[in-house]
């Protein structure tokens, strides 16, 4: 009996971060209802690639036969996820890419560039014509995510910007000042501060993640000027909801972990069952929550994201 228990392994970057503990309910969760038995571990940190090396060997050597993971290090994984895929594993990214995407057999993720479109057409519906003198507070450099994100939202707002596929952060006049956060609040402030020394008249922040955001928002205010400045980000967690409906944020686009999980424990028992595996890449779904709603740019209401939102309600 316990052969047809399928074991999945679920390898977050972290345990302790709110988006990653959604993420192990939903995958908690789908387990029980299929039948299955989930194995889970977590980096130090962000960017901890070696406690992921290591939990991706445990876990195989355990016998699990799919493994869910949120690579740190999209190139610094790949050779530890080569070594489980000629083992017959069955490793699918959820959330990140890896770098290349082929690395893993499939990703399930946010489309993240249409995250960051998002954000861009409401920012140019909001600013009502007003050329943008923007702040982009962003990742790091290189990060699949945060390139993403950020060319993204410059598509969006009508910008010339790169491509999907490009790790690159796309440059225009328009952007007066770009700061990296590393997706952290007082890193976001600080970033934030030392922008408005070089855009005092900015009217626009684009915020890699809502804690950035905030940080940003802090900064404004001691500035006084958070009344002035329209204020986008990307995540969806209950805090960034809850600072849309306070008008700190003006719009965050909101993502799925939950839903991410899900399809991928699914996904796993399906191969452990049939053989069947996934491939390419499936989007699990972005909406864009606004407290004021715009025209031409579909949004749900802050109680609906707080709904949908995950960490602490």
């Amino acid at each position: 009996m316990a052969q047809d228990v399928p074991m999945i392994g679920l390898i977050t970057k972290t345990e302790t971060n709110p988006y990653f503990v959604k993420m192990k309910e939903g995958a908690a969760a789908a387990a029980k209802a299929k039948g299955a038995k989930l194995l889970t571990a977590g980096g130090k940190a962000d960017g901890d690639n070696a406690s992921q090396v290591t939990a991706l060997e445990n876990m195989v050597a355990a016998g699990a036969k799919t493994i869910l993971l949120v690579p740190s290090d999209s190139k610094a994984i790949v050779p530890a996820v080569k070594k489980a895929r000629d083992k017959g594993v069955l490793v699918i990214a959820l959330d990140s890419p890896t770098d290349p995407t082929e690395a893993v057999d499939a990703l399930f993720a946010t489309n993240n560039y249409r995250a960051g479109v998002l954000i861009g057409q409401y920012a140019k519906a909001a600013l009502g014509g007003k050329p943008p003198v923007i702040v982009t507070l962003d990742l790091f450099p290189g990060h699949p995510v945060g390139a993403q994100r950020h060319n993204g939202f410059m598509n969006g707002l009508g910008l010339t910007a790169p491509d999907a596929k490009s790790n690159e952060l796309g440059k225009s006049t328009e952007i007066a000042c770009m700061a990296d956060s590393y997706g952290d609040q007082a890193k976001g402030q600080t970033g934030m501060e030392n922008c408005l020394q070089r855009a005092p008249n900015v009217n626009l922040v684009y915020a890699i993640n809502e804690p950035a955001a905030a940080g940003a928002y802090n900064a404004l205010k001691k500035a006084g000027k958070e009344k002035g400045v329209i204020i986008v980000a990307v995540d969806g967690g209950c805090q960034g909801v809850k600072d849309v409906g306070a008008g700190k944020i003006t719009a965050t686009s909101q993502q799925y972990p939950l839903a991410m999980a899900r399809m991928g424990v699914e996904a796993g028992v399906e191969f452990a069952r049939t053989g069947k595996k996934p491939s390419g890449y499936t989007d699990t779904g972005v909406a864009l929550i606004a407290d004021k709603a715009v025209d031409g740019v579909a949004s749900l209401p802050v109680a609906k994201g707080q709904e949908l939102c995950w960490g602490n309600k």
